[in-house]
Order: structure tokens, then C-alpha cells, then sequence
């Protein structure tokens, strides 16, 4: 058996803001015992130190050291991940959607992927990973055994959006949501590094006006059908 055979097994969830990757993500690593990473909150975690610290955001020289020395930890705590930045809880305080917007233009810059590729492909470990992102199944984990690109209409996308934000109490505008999730999907399919896309092994499956249960369904059917069998 080759070393390649002999790593933990990995299930890559790409796609873009709102498709409900991370609900997948946490219900499939819960139900399999996997470790989760949701690689979104390293790159918002990197762009939150990044305004934190008044960096520009243009300044790619300047994010790509944030990266490097970035002092992020992740913990799990009822069954959620909680993320805490130079010793302090942002678990909320990442989800903001000033923090959203910047964590796509870091996430373009290749100095910024390449300081945080190492430290993704780290959570592979026994016995699994479910790895949650955009680039998961064509950069971080190219040889993982289950691919799946999860989508939804942008409609779709905004209106869960919405539904989140008014569960916190916040009160938001369904037309700006919109706007703001199709200018980060035009970012990030048109970066440079690793742009949204799916692998070309992946399998696509839309979740629109799909429930999660079912979407949950269709995804361990191919971890045991290629995994587990």
C-alpha cells in the first residue's frame, strides 16, 4: 500500500458564501467522528487581524506577514467551532460582512494562501477530515477521496443570509445582501489564486429549496460508496 493510500481519508465542501457548505460540513463531521476545518474562518480570521491592525487591503506585502504570524486557535464547544484571535473569542465578530468582504480580497493575494496552505493541510488526521472551503478539493486536498462543490442560487443565498443576521437581531436589507453576495462570488471565481471552481472530480449538487437533511443524505452516500465500502 503507498503512503498516499495510507493518509486519513478527506472529504473536501467547496462553494460559494451561503450554499450551506458549513452546515453540511459541521452535520457530516459530526456524524462520521471527522475532524472539521473550516478553512473560511482562517482567511477571516487573517483579514480581521488585517483591519484590526489598519492594514490595506492592497497592500499585499503587508497581509501576506499577517498571515504568517497570524496567532488564531480553534476549539470545539458544544458542538460549534469557536475561533480565538490573539486571545480573544471572534466567532461572531468574523461572521460581520465588513469582515466577509475583506476576507475575500485577502483570500485573492497568493502570499496570504501560501502562508495558510501548510496549516490546513495539518487537520488531516485520523480519522478523517472534512475539509470546508473554496479551494479544498483543487489546492489544499487534490488527492481526497470525496469532492463536493455545493451551490444555490444567489437568491437563495441572500434570502438564508437574511435569516441568519435577523436570528441575531441584526436588521438587514435583503437587496444590499444580494448585491454583496454576487460581487464576493464575481471575486472570488475571478481571482488569480485558486479561484472558485469546482474539481474536476467533484460532485456538484445545488441546495436550492433543498432541505439540509436531504443535502446531508446525497453527501454520505458518496463518503460510503468511496470511502467506507
Amino acid at each position: 500500500m503507498s503512503d498516499k493510500n495510507k493518509l486519513p481519508p478527506v472529504v473536501t465542501i467547496d462553494g460559494p458564501s451561503g450554499s450551506g457548505k458549513g452546515t453540511i460540513a459541521k452535520l457530516l463531521a459530526d456524524r462520521l467522528g471527522f475532524i472539521l476545518l473550516d478553512s473560511g474562518a482562517l482567511y477571516r480570521a487573517a483579514a480581521l487581524a488585517a483591519l484590526d491592525k489598519s492594514v490595506d487591503l492592497s497592500d499585499e506585502e503587508a497581509l501576506t506577514q499577517v498571515a504568517k504570524s497570524l496567532d488564531v486557535h480553534f476549539a470545539v464547544n458544544g458542538g460549534q467551532l469557536r475561533v480565538v484571535l490573539e486571545g480573544r473569542e471572534v466567532t461572531d465578530d468574523i461572521r460581520m460582512e465588513r469582515v466577509s468582504m475583506a476576507a475575500s480580497s485577502v483570500a485573492a493575494i497568493p502570499g496570504v494562501r501560501a502562508a495558510l496552505l501548510q496549516r490546513q493541510r495539518d487537520f488531516r488526521m485520523a480519522p478523517g477530515l472534512v475539509a470546508d472551503g473554496r479551494d479544498m478539493g483543487t489546492t489544499v486536498f487534490p488527492d481526497a477521496p470525496v469532492k463536493v462543490f455545493l451551490t444555490a442560487s444567489a437568491e437563495e443565498r441572500a434570502r438564508r443570509r437574511e435569516a441568519q443576521l435577523r436570528e441575531k437581531g441584526v436588521s438587514v436589507s435583503l437587496r444590499d445582501l444580494l448585491e454583496d453576495i454576487r460581487a464576493r462570488d464575481a471575486q472570488d471565481m475571478n481571482r488569480k489564486a485558486s479561484p472558485l471552481a469546482p474539481a474536476e472530480d467533484a460532485v456538484e449538487l445545488d441546495s436550492t429549496g433543498v432541505d439540509i437533511e436531504e443535502v446531508l443524505r446525497r453527501v454520505l452516500a458518496l463518503v460510503q460508496a468511496r470511502i467506507q465500502s
